[in-house]
């Protein structure tokens, strides 16, 4: 392929021709004969010479050539640029060397800048590359073309050969090498003068332009056209003879665009406000959601956009036909398909560059008694759930029932993960984080074989000392049961107002990120807002909440703290301790029999002793602190 780039009007740009040859493999590349290649435009160089096209269009002094290879999928290329040049033999010498504005007196170097922009300026002669440059006596310069030589001469006028030269350091360019082959055999001349031109904005610069004198001699064979001499131009790879490597897959690829846009925005919210901010934390955080509903889709968009790339989402629901309006990952081409393999699937077309994985699996719930036959697969299940905690960072309880949030619980407590509860009522929203486990404070696990679910009092507080924060089941005095049956239709379906689950997600996710953000982590302190025992959060995101609670209807919001309970069904180290000592045992007993959550934790005899108080009112009377009575 033959290539010319008219490049006019710009510093140091000329039309030059030259030839691309792109290979389809990159075999084909390493195969290609690069000697013979540069012998060849070598000739051609030489054979422009003698025949006199250089006076024609002396651009063809500076033929180049490139081989290359495109991985067009990859968006990566190869390759190796040659600018042949004619070996002088003996090589030539540089006698002379200064700034143009030194070797000119102030006329001549002010008439020189003012023709060389004419020159610049003129649509014939803007793209010549070699030009001469006639000085007369009387300091005035004009340039000529290189056919003008001989009557430069004959006026008795001083010549330099001038050329525009692409170099920007102390020495002539590139182009002086064939154009004094070209001076020697053209002219015979054994002295050259000559002016590398360089600008400086499109304008003529003669301080940063060079004057010289070169040497010549050359062998009687070069004056014949039969003996084409050697040839030197394969460009030069960080010292070595070697082509060149570049990948536009950040400025092409979509998936690699898709990054660096979603990016962006995170880090100049680094930069312009949050300079504290750590990303990479974020980015290499593994979410697991539980529950692919309208808190699972908005949760799991936000994620993407706080920079979270590792989600998975666990659902074993089908899309339905009222389900893409309210759930964000859905359209109604999914409807039919398990909502983990669609959400994931529209996760993927939204933000390529996300590791998303969907499974379709029902969590093992209380209450939910299971058939003998059906025990092993309910186990797997349970098993397997297991593992995803355990390889998890994140758990979001996002589930619709109350009870399918009780074995989640139970397996974050045991294995100290953070966990994230977001819940919707019609008009009302609920976010917490879980505490840590009731465990943490110990740090030897070989330690646990001699507890006992005696020192409930100790697993109260945390490795720092402190009281632990509760869990989604720290204010319940019941067992979590069935809370399914019996319902009718209506009654099955989540009920809330338009928007409420966008800011649901909004807060959960923006709590998760303070708690990575913080350098206690799932140990921090429930913070307050406008609290004197918090009068300056140390993390960057602000105030870290134990319990977000919020109201659309009131348009209000506050933020609640809840200490663990010592008889809590899914965090207390009752429960905790039986599972570690039974495992699956211990689970399977909890989902068949749901009130030995409550024999085992003490809330049966709790209910019992809270049944059999009996409260004395007495007659009121006029007195208003009568009323009152302190329980």
């Amino acid at each position: 392929m033959n290539l010319q780039c008219p490049l006019l009007g710009n510093r140091n740009r000329c039309p030059v021709p030259g030839i691309l040859y792109n290979t389809n493999t990159l075999e084909g590349f390493n195969a290609i004969d690069r000697v013979s290649l540069l012998e060849t435009e070598a000739k051609k160089i030489w054979d422009d010479i003698h025949n006199g096209k250089v006076e024609e269009s002396s651009s063809v002094l500076l033929r180049f050539m490139v081989i290359s290879f495109a991985e067009l999928k990859k968006w990566s290329f190869c390759y190796w640029f040659a600018f042949p040049a004619l070996m002088l033999d003996p090589a030539a010498r540089v006698v002379s060397l200064r700034s143009a504005s030194q070797c000119l007196s102030l006329e001549q170097a002010e008439s020189l800048s003012s023709a060389c922009n004419e020159w610049r300026n003129t649509s014939s002669t803007t793209g010549v590359p070699f030009f001469l440059v006639c000085i007369a006596s009387d300091s005035h310069v004009t340039l000529r073309h290189l056919a003008d030589w001989e009557a430069c001469m004959d006026d008795g006028q001083k010549v330099l050969f001038g050329f525009y030269d692409p170099c920007n350091v102390p020495y002539p360019g590139w182009p002086l090498r064939n154009y004094l082959a070209y001076i020697c055999i053209r002219w015979g001349l054994e002295k050259v003068h000559f002016l590398c031109y360089r600008e400086t904005r499109g304008f003529a610069d003669l301080g940063f332009s060079l004057i010289g004198e070169a040497s010549i001699s050359v062998s009687p064979e070069w004056k014949t056209r039969d003996c084409t001499p050697k040839a030197v131009g394969w460009e030069v790879n960080k010292g070595n003879a070697k082509p060149n490597f570049i990948s536009l897959a950040k400025a092409m690829d979509p998936t690699s665009l898709a990054i660096s846009s979603a990016d962006l925005n995170l880090k100049l919210m680094k930069w312009r406000a949050v300079p504290d901010l750590n990303l990479s934390i974020l980015s290499a955080t593994r979410c697991l959601i539980l529950g692919a509903g309208t808190l699972g889709c908005e949760v799991a968009r936000l994620l993407m956009a706080w920079g979270f790339r590792k989600i998975t989402m666990l659902d074993s629901g089908k899309v339905a036909i009222s389900n893409p309006l309210r759930q964000s990952l859905y359209t109604l081409d999914d409807c039919g398909e398990f909502k983990a393999i669609a959400a994931v699937r529209s996760l993927n077309r939204i933000f390529p560059a996300v590791e998303a994985e969907g499974i379709v699996m029902a969590i093992p719930m209380p209450g939910h008694p299971v058939p003998e036959q059906e025990e092993q697969s309910v186990l797997e299940d349970c098993k397997r759930l297991h593992d995803l905690v355990e390889c998890h960072d994140v758990i979001f309880l996002l589930t619709d029932t109350r009870e399918s949030r009780w074995l989640p619980t139970l397996l974050c407590s045991s294995a100290n993960k953070i966990a994230i509860t977001a819940a919707l009522g019609f008009e009302s929203f609920v976010v917490m984080r879980h505490g840590a486990g009731p465990l943490s404070m110990i740090k030897d696990s070989g330690a646990l074989s001699s507890l006992s679910a005696e020192m409930h009092n100790l697993s109260l507080t945390n490795r720092m000392g402190k009281q632990r924060l509760g869990c989604y089941f720290c204010n319940d005095v019941v067992a979590p049961v069935d809370s399914t049956a019996n319902r009718t239709l209506d009654q099955q379906c989540t009920v809330a107002l338009p928007g409420l689950a966008s800011i649901t997600s909004g807060y959960a996710v923006k709590l998760l990120a303070g708690i990575l953000q913080d350098r206690l982590g799932i140990f921090a302190d429930a913070e307050f807002a406008n609290s004197a025992n918090n009068p300056s959060s140390e993390n960057c995101l602000g105030i870290l909440p134990h319990q977000i609670r919020g109201s659309l209807s009131q348009m209000s919001m506050i933020t609640l703290v809840g200490h663990a309970s010592s008889s809590c069904t899914g965090c207390s180290s009752t429960v905790i301790l039986e599972y570690q000592k039974r495992g699956l045992d211990f689970v399977l007993q909890a989902i068949n029999t749901p009130m030995y959550l409550e024999d085992r934790t003490g809330l049966t005899e709790l209910k019992k002793s809270a049944d059999s108080f009996n409260l004395d009112w007495e007659v009121g009377t006029d007195d208003a602190e009568d009323d009152c009575v302190e329980i």
